[in-house]
């Protein structure tokens, strides 16, 4: 029944085979491992080119926003200059008016 060292073959054939086992398992854990890594760089990669996509159109967007802001400005200028060419004393009385109230503003 045993052998000279006490072992049977059963036990000796268990042994084997859980170190083929073992083998078998460092394995898949280390292709898990690179599957993990590979997963993590692709994610990383669309992530980043997203992040790229959105910073793009924030960018387009203030660009956009800026234009029409800066057309509004142009738009209320042109409006000011023709008003001062049409009542130029009233315009100045206006001005007066409101540096006076600056005046008492800062004054406090």
């Amino acid at each position: 029944m045993a052998t000279a060292a006490g072992k049977s073959p059963n036990e000796s054939r268990t042994n084997s085979d859980l170190e083929a086992d073992i083998r078998q398992l460092k394995a898949d854990i280390q292709k898990l491992t690179e599957q993990l890594a590979e997963t993590g760089q692709h994610g990383y990669g669309a992530a980043r080119r997203v992040a790229a996509e959105g910073v793009e159109q924030l960018r387009a967007q203030g660009e956009a926003a800026f234009d029409t802001l800066r057309g509004n400005a142009k738009d209320i200028e042109a409006q000011v200059a023709a008003s001062v060419r049409e009542k130029p004393v009233t315009s100045l009385a206006i001005a007066a008016g409101v540096g006076f109230l600056f005046a008492l503003l800062a004054r406090r």
